[in-house]
């Protein structure tokens, strides 16, 4: 070894051992992120299920080092908005194969990359919530313009995932996506646990569908459609709604001809199209005819593509 690299080694030991008497509350949010270990785990996480019943590719994909891009990517990233950043390195999402059965886990950050999405097919668990007040109106939401994915586009209830944690892994009864539902409206929509009753929830099927949002981020999710009928107290956390709305049937069906016709910029969501198109109005029916029960159907998985 050179003297000269030597010196050098001997300054970055220095540096580091001064680093570390540091008290750990003066890092900035940038450096935390800057020296969040990536190095030394997997892209994602297998579960303990036997090597024989994962996909080949989630078997073999996973690699020990980071991309030599990685580091600067988590850098140009510092400027997303501290919420959705911290969300993004700390929620661990489901992943699972096209026949929904759980193969690992990963953060959302991955999971909504679409190289990852593209080069590995990361597919994670996600749910879609549709609350309907009694008058059967439908409540809609504007995402926040700070979203990483989809901002500003107008959507169903509430869509989200269910992350890799006991509580929202239980298949039985689609309980574990459920629990998930019933937090995610009280963290995005203000509304109470009370309000939105874990039993109240009727999934009424899945779909499986993948959206890219720009030419960096996307979605490839298998989602569960729950309906719920409550009325509700509504208090939208600005960090993730910029609007919300109650809707009919006629005054859905007119916000998605101006979607159609491009006025006033009005975007919908690609997983809220992918329901309206194929599945929401007859399923409306049922909410009105008190028979949503009957329309439920868990064990088709509907792989949809946008028209």
């Amino acid at each position: 070894m050179s003297s000269l690299t030597t010196i050098s080694l001997h300054r970055l030991l220095a540096a580091s051992t001064a680093a570390a008497a540091s008290s750990s509350s003066s890092i900035s949010p940038l450096k935390s992120l800057l020296f969040k270990p990536t190095t030394s785990r997997s892209l994602f996480h297998l579960t303990s299920t036997p090597a024989a019943n994962y996909p080949l590719g989630l078997r073999f994909a996973a690699s020990s080092t980071a991309s030599p891009s990685t580091m600067g990517d988590v850098a140009a990233d510092s400027a997303m908005d501290a919420v959705q950043r911290r969300l993004m390195f700390e929620d661990e999402c489901i992943l699972v194969d096209e026949n929904d059965h759980v193969v690992g886990h990963e953060s959302k950050y991955n999971c909504h990359l679409m190289e990852k999405i593209e080069s590995l097919n990361l597919l994670h668990r996600a749910f879609s919530v549709f609350l309907f007040n009694s008058k059967y109106e439908l409540l809609l939401q504007q995402r926040s313009a700070t979203k990483v994915t989809f901002p500003l586009v107008w959507t169903n209830t509430c869509c989200s995932h269910p992350l890799y944690r006991d509580s929202e892994l239980i298949d039985e009864n689609a309980l574990g996506v459920r629990n998930a539902a019933q937090r995610k409206l009280l963290d995005e929509l203000g509304i109470p646990a009370e309000d939105v009753p874990v039993d109240q929830f009727v999934p009424l099927g899945r779909m499986l569908y993948k959206a890219p949002s720009d030419g960096k981020w996307g979605e490839h999710e298998l989602d569960y459609l729950l309906f719920i009928v409550r009325d509700v107290s509504v208090h939208p956390n600005p960090d993730e709604v910029q609007d919300v709305k109650y809707v009919n049937r006629d005054e859905l069906k007119e916000l998605l001809r101006k979607a159609d016709a491009g006025e006033g910029g009005l975007k919908l969501s690609p997983w809220f199209r992918l329901v309206v198109d194929n599945f929401l109005f007859k399923w409306w029916d049922h909410v009105e005819k008190g028979t949503i029960k009957e329309a439920a159907d868990m064990k088709t998985i509907h792989k949809l593509t946008e028209k």
